[in-house]
C-alpha cells in the first residue's frame, strides 16, 4: 500500500498543467541559427523566403496587415535534420476589431513542402508533417470552447483542416489562450523529442510556460521545413512574428533508432481512437496517448479507492467472523 501511494503521489505531481514542462531555457549553445528567425532578420532572402502580404521590418515580420482577404507566409529554406528539437515563437496578434470581430489566425509548420499557397491559414491543405494552429475566430456554432484556440495536427497528406469546424475532426489536443491585443508579446513553444509532442504557452508575460498540448506516439521525419503563415478573411488582424528560435535537444537514442533512416518516416500518431472521433468530444480536450496525464491519474485514483474499499470491507467481514466464532467458545 505504501509503495502504491508513493507512486500515485509522484504521478499526481507530474500531471500536465500542475508543473512546468522540462523545456529548454534558451541555451544559446544549442540554438540552430540556420533554422531561426531573429532581428534584424538578416537571413531573410537567403535562409528564409516570404510570400504574399508578408512585410519584413526591422522590428517584426508582419504576415498579414489588419486588412481583409490577406495571406502571407515565411519559410526556412534549410531542411531540418534534427531528431529532437524545440521551437520558441515570439509573436503578437493585434488589430482594431472588437471582440469576435477579428480573424483568422496564425499557423506554425514543420512540413515536407514549403511555399505552397492554400486555404489553411494561407497554406496547402493536404500537407505532410506537423501544424500548430493559433485560431482567433470561431467558425463553428459550438460554444464549449473560447477563442483564440491553439490546436495541433499531424498529417500524411490524407486529411484536411476543416475550417468550418475549427479543425475539431483532426486535432490532437488544444487549449484556449488570450493572445490577442495584449500589451506585451506572447510566446509559444513546440517541443518534439522521442516521439512526444509538447506545446506550451506564455501569454501573461510572466516568463512561465503553461501546458497546452502533451501527446505521445508522434512520428515525424527529418528533412522537413519550418514555416509560419497567417490569413485574414472578412475579418482581419495584424499577425506579427518577432522571432522563431530553434534549439537542438541533446537526447540519447538506442542503436536501432540511430541506424533508422529518419528521413523516410511517415508522419503519424499512435492513437487510442481515430482523430475523427474527436468530433464527438465536446470538451476539445482529446488526448490520444495510452495512459498518460490525467488518464493515469484517474486510473490510479480509481485503483487506490478500490483497494481502500476492499480493505475496509475485508476488515469488517473479518471482525464479524471473529465475533461469531467467539459465540461458540
Amino acid at each position: 500500500m505504501g509503495a502504491l501511494l508513493s507512486t500515485w503521489l509522484v504521478l499526481l505531481m507530474s500531471r500536465p498543467g500542475l508543473v512546468s514542462c522540462d523545456l529548454t531555457d534558451g541555451n544559446t549553445e544549442h540554438l540552430k541559427r540556420e533554422h531561426s528567425l531573429m532581428k534584424p532578420y538578416q537571413g531573410v532572402g537567403s535562409q528564409w523566403d516570404f510570400w504574399g502580404s508578408t512585410l519584413v521590418t526591422s522590428s517584426y515580420v508582419r504576415l498579414t496587415p489588419d486588412e481583409r482577404s490577406k495571406q502571407g507566409s515565411i519559410w526556412n529554406t534549410v531542411p531540418c535534420y534534427l531528431k529532437d528539437w524545440e521551437m520558441h515563437v515570439q509573436f503578437k496578434v493585434h488589430g482594431s476589431g472588437k471582440k469576435n470581430l477579428h480573424g483568422d489566425g496564425i499557423a506554425l509548420w514543420y512540413t515536407r513542402d514549403r511555399l505552397q499557397a492554400g486555404p489553411v491559414f494561407s497554406n496547402f491543405a493536404l500537407f505532410h508533417g506537423l501544424a500548430v494552429f493559433v485560431d482567433t475566430y470561431s467558425n463553428d456554432d459550438a460554444t464549449d470552447r473560447s477563442f483564440p484556440y491553439i490546436s495541433a495536427m499531424v498529417n500524411n497528406g490524407s486529411a484536411s483542416y476543416d475550417h468550418g469546424k475549427d479543425g475539431r475532426s483532426s486535432e490532437l489536443g488544444g487549449c484556449s489562450a488570450e493572445i490577442r491585443n495584449r500589451d506585451h508579446d506572447t510566446y509559444l513553444a513546440i517541443r518534439y523529442s522521442r516521439g512526444r509532442l509538447t506545446v506550451m504557452v506564455d501569454v501573461d508575460d510572466k516568463n512561465e510556460w503553461k501546458s497546452c498540448i502533451d501527446i505521445g506516439g508522434v512520428r515525424l521525419p527529418t528533412g522537413y521545413f519550418f514555416g509560419a503563415s497567417a490569413a485574414t478573411g472578412d475579418l482581419s488582424d495584424n499577425h506579427d512574428l518577432i522571432s522563431m528560435k530553434l534549439y537542438q535537444l541533446m537526447v540519447e537514442h538506442s542503436p536501432e533508432e540511430e541506424d533508422q533512416d529518419w528521413s523516410q518516416i511517415q508522419p503519424s500518431v499512435s492513437l487510442l481512437k481515430s482523430p475523427k472521433d474527436n468530433i464527438d468530444d465536446p470538451t476539445g480536450n482529446f488526448r490520444g496517448t495510452p495512459l498518460t496525464g490525467w488518464k493515469v491519474f484517474l486510473l490510479l485514483l480509481c485503483s487506490l479507492l478500490g483497494i481502500v474499499v476492499c480493505a475496509v470491507v475485508g476488515a469488517v467481514v473479518f471482525q464479524k467472523r471473529q465475533e461469531r466464532n467467539k459465540r461458540f467458545y
